[in-house]
């Protein structure tokens, strides 16, 4: 539509509305964010609605102080609107995506006049399924029950003290209202073992045809979803609409202007959302279950029908898979070179350019027609149990016994779905030559794990780049697409997103100058150490130099990239500083910093004690982090297997993997754990670089001039 003049003035009059309204100047950076994101979109199309433009997408990068928020708010509502487009705001944590819900989205609403409407969207399996809450409240009472009890989905049934208690309280809240029903907004920290206990996947849902659908709170939260003009979603639940062939859940991309805010991660996101695997021993212990529950199945179907017969054809598939899992794990186990030198560690084993042992790949393509036969009669199966909740019809299976056994299958069906990915990605044949040249072959490798009495093999492929999946599924469809993060550049370039992420060639790229004054603010200091990381005694000279650098301070942040070293170096200071380090795995993440903030509350010095979580994720502005000390420059670990594969594939083509891939990443990590430091204008503090290879490598003025423009002091 070429951006009309009526949509840049409500844009302007918007913008002017909200800096009146909040009592704030405009900010350099934001207005920059704000006329990029209005051109590109303006630019997309002629006619209303209809692209016009090659695909490419806008990237943003814009610091910390530029309000990226309200800056691509104010841009994209004003337009999406006035071309019938939903705007689907995308974030890769639950903090972010409650935030923009609760706090930015009505704060805008309120002081910019504009008139809109938004809801949240997130995936099934974060609200409670009151059905199998109901089960799981049952569980106790139903050893001779004469119909299939849902917790026999769990695959641990250890109960934890007090969990019925605990069950109860979720039902008596959720019953009150006084919960929603959303596991982000329950007041605790819900682990993943009972929380699964209470939700539910869409092959175990049965929809409309359950009791509880008229109070479910996944459906109520889902019933704003089509009319809405602003859809605040997330990362894996964009990429789960796409792998559904992309508006199943979310809208069409083509009539979606898509907003990912945290872009960054969304490579990563995609990778691991196309990943597969299998763990070999436990999936054999699954099929023993599942054997064991459809052995109680047949009393209650009718003789002869297809359900029943289905049941037989399940167990027989089972029985099947189970043959050839056990062959494959005998040779794997005996026919690979693990590294088991270090007993408290998982062996890895990858194979190099995904090429799999001439041996392994019959027991491979058995294993991938034994465990598709499987799910294909359990789909069957779920199908016949689904065909009894249809009144108008007359069925062999009764509605009570589907209701019972209907989640039951589903469940089943989802498992050895997700098995099939990981054999039809393991017996694709990887490309060779030309072919290979485009693109890197996928990552394959087995991890083997040992316990007291018990080991496990599981086997892993994924995509090694994340690019052909996001254009072909994502740029290449959807109408519009805005990135933007405080960290899309990689040494000053755009190169590696763009790499990583498959962004189209016709593009818009910019970086918004930061509002801070960087030099005035703070400082980055390398001191003198005696000692490199790379050598064993490191981690005692970390722990003869950090009391020295947090003296005299109030908040000082500690990274690590090693849990292992980060508790060393703590075994070693705690005694002579108690009630002084807390580290990140003391408490859940919330806890440690809120005992953090309490201590710098009271006027104590604290220092917190982390590893990468806490190197991007955390917010401590003003007195309550002055202080963050670098113990190690953030390299990858080197037996990633994507990483080697994708350095392996860049050697093969003549690359340097380290400075294409290792530097780059580094200089990406190493900037977000600087960026922990100034939240605000206001705030003041010191970066300290313990790794000393910052100043003595040549990739070291790469690294310290990617960041931001603090004075430097650097002893030489």
């Amino acid at each position: 539509m070429a951006l009309n003049d009526q949509v840049k003035q409500e844009i302007q009059q918007a913008y002017r509305t909200v800096l009146e309204g909040k009592g704030i100047r405009a900010r350099y950076g934001q207005r920059l964010m704000i006329a990029e994101i209005a051109r590109y979109l303006g630019a997309i199309t002629e006619n209303d609605g209809v692209r016009t433009s090659p695909h490419g997408v806008c990237v943003v990068e814009a610091g910390t102080g530029t309000g990226k928020t309200l800056g691509y708010l104010i841009a994209a509502i004003p337009i999406a609107r006035a071309l019938g487009k939903t705007l689907v705001i995308s974030t890769a944590t639950v903090a972010l995506q409650d935030q923009i819900v609760n706090k930015d989205l009505p704060d805008l609403h309120h002081h910019s006049k504009l008139k809109f409407n938004w809801t949240l969207a997130k995936g099934r399996g974060r609200y409670l399924c009151m059905s199998r809450l109901e089960a799981r409240l049952h569980e106790e009472g139903v050893g001779d029950s004469d119909t299939m009890p849902l917790f026999l989905l769990d695959e641990e049934q250890d109960e934890e003290p007090g969990s019925r208690a605990f069950f109860e309280d979720m039902l008596a809240r959720y019953g009150s209202r006084e919960w929603d029903g959303d596991r982000d907004h329950w007041p605790t920290q819900i682990p993943d073992e009972t929380w699964k206990q209470v939700t539910t996947d869409h092959r175990q849902c049965t929809n409309r045809h359950c009791s509880y659908f008229d109070s479910c709170a996944f459906f109520e939260a889902r019933r704003g979803l089509e009319d809405a003009e602003v859809v605040v979603a997330n990362h894996d639940l964009v990429l789960a609409d796409l792998a559904l062939g992309g508006g199943a859940i979310l809208p069409e991309p083509e009539n979606a202007i898509f907003i990912f805010d945290e872009a960054h991660h969304l490579p990563g996101k995609a990778l691991n959302h196309f990943a597969a695997s299998v763990p070999l021993g436990s999936t054999r212990q699954w099929l023993k279950q599942m054997s064991q529950a459809l052995v109680k199945m047949p009393p209650f179907l009718t003789p002869g029908s297809v359900a029943a017969k289905t049941v037989d054809k399940v167990s027989d598939s089972s029985r099947q898979v189970d043959v050839v899992l056990a062959q494959v794990y005998e040779h794997i186990r005996t026919n690979t070179e693990w590294d088991l030198t270090d007993e408290r560690r998982p062996a890895q084993w990858r194979y190099p350019d995904a090429v799999l042992p001439d041996s392994l790949l019959p027991l491979v393509a058995e294993a991938q027609l034994a465990t598709a036969g499987l799910a294909r009669q359990l789909g069957v199966l779920a199908d016949e149990l689904q065909k009894a909740f249809d009144d108008r019809k007359e069925h062999d299976v009764d509605r009570t016994t589907a209701e019972s056994w209907f989640p039951v299958i589903g469940a089943f069906h989802s498992r050895a779905e997700d098995q099939c990915r990981l054999w039809a990605a393991w017996s694709e044949k990887p490309a060779e030559g030309e072919h290979k040249r485009s693109g890197p072959p996928p990552a394959r490798w087995v991890v083997l794990q040992r316990w007291e009495h018990v080991e496990d093999i599981t086997l892993y492929s994924s995509p090694v780049l994340a690019d052909n999946l996001l254009y072909s599924r994502l740029w290449s469809r959807a109408y519009g697409a805005v990135l933007t993060s405080a960290t899309l550049t990689a040494l000053g370039r755009f190169d590696r997103l763009q790499t990583r992420a498959g962004l189209p060639d016709k593009s818009k790229f910019l970086v918004v100058p930061s509002s801070f004054r960087y030099a005035e603010m703070a400082t980055v200091e390398v001191p003198a150490m005696t000692v490199m990381p790379t050598e064993d005694a490191f981690t005692d000279a970390l722990a003869k130099k950090l009391p020295d650098l947090w003296a005299g301070e109030r908040a000082t942040l500690v990274l690590f990239t090693s849990r292992r070293q980060m508790q060393a170096v703590r075994d070693q200071l705690a005694p002579d500083y108690p009630g002084l380090i807390i580290t990140q795995d003391d408490m859940a993440k919330g806890e440690v910093l809120r005992a953090h903030c309490e201590r710098v509350d009271a006027r104590h010095s604290s220092v917190l004690f982390g590893v990468a979580s806490f190197a991007e994720g955390i917010d401590l502005p003003g007195s309550y982090l002055s202080h963050v000390v670098i113990t190690r420059l953030p390299f990858s670990v080197p037996d990633d297997p994507i990483e080697a594969s994708l350095a392996e594939w860049v050697t093969e083509r003549g690359g340097n993997p380290f400075m294409e891939i290792t530097v780059p990443d580094a200089s990406v990590k190493l900037v977000q754990a600087v960026g922990r430091l100034l939240r605000t204008e206001s705030d003041r503090g010191r970066v300290t670089i313990l790794d000393r290879r910052i100043v003595a490598r040549r990739y070291g003025q790469l690294l310290l001039d990617a960041l931001p423009p603090f004075r430097r002091m650097i002893e030489y």
